[in-house]
């Protein structure tokens, strides 16, 4: 059941509807933290710029050490993603983002929406908790994560070869064929954290944008979970 809050009267009378779930604006801070981690680490592993000094003692392992970090939030990560599409389509409170993928069918909301961000129109209104933007760009989104975890465990299979590694060996030999080798397995999993990267500095600046043009709270429904409405109309 949608939770709703009547605030102000009149012009300034808005709705505070419940769009965002704890487990999911958990997962997503989670998921924000965890790839902050991988693509710095990530960039150490890929190039060195740091290295301890030289000494005789076997005890300066920053390379390792980093892949070690790299390699627990990648797992946080995959674990993250596994609970968050759990959530997506058995989660009774994330109803309204299974209703988004009506909206992202609807020619006339697409047309409308992007003459919203062309500012030469309203916004439309939507029955889902996300427009079909970003809808559509968060399907690519977890698609690139698919990526990167499918590249990831190619590379984790070549550098341990027990336990979980040794599990998944034979599997990922067969994709590691269908890419063309590690070398270009590496080198799709750079591209892949790239394309990240872009959508992730995208996300910051059009969820910013909609809430300053929007005046809902847009932002503020990631951390307390609530957007505020205007006249019943979810935007």
């Amino acid at each position: 059941m949608k939770e709703v809050y009547k605030h102000g009267s009149g012009e300034n009378n808005r709705e505070a509807v419940y769009e965002f779930s704890i487990g999911l604006r958990f997962t997503h801070w989670v998921r924000a933290i965890s790839i902050i981690v991988l693509t710095v680490s990530g960039l150490y592993i890929a190039y060195v710029f740091a290295a301890p000094v030289v000494t005789g003692e076997p005890t300066n392992f920053m390379n390792a050490k980093w892949r070690a970090v790299h390699e627990v939030a990648g797992f946080i990560l995959l674990g993250c993603l596994i609970f968050k599409s759990y959530l997506f389509f058995f989660d009774r409170k994330s109803h309204g983002e299974r209703v988004s993928i009506k909206d992202s069918f609807n020619i006339k909301t697409w047309v409308a929406q992007i003459k919203y961000y062309l500012f030469v129109g309203e916004h439309p209104h939507l029955k889902g908790v996300y427009n079909p933007l970003q809808f559509i760009s968060y399907v690519v989104f977890y698609l690139l994560m698919i990526g990167l975890c499918l590249t990831g465990f190619i590379l984790y299979a070549n550098s341990y070869h027990e336990g979980f590694g040794g599990l998944i060996y034979e599997c990922m030999r067969s994709f590691e064929a269908m890419f063309g080798g590690l070398a270009n397995v590496r080198q799709i999993h750079h591209i892949l954290t790239w394309a990240v990267v872009i959508f992730v500095c995208v996300h910051i600046y059009m969820a910013v944008f909609n809430a300053i043009k929007g005046r809902d709270g847009g932002m503020d429904a990631i951390f307390s979970g609530y957007k505020f409405i205007k006249d019943g109309k979810r935007t």
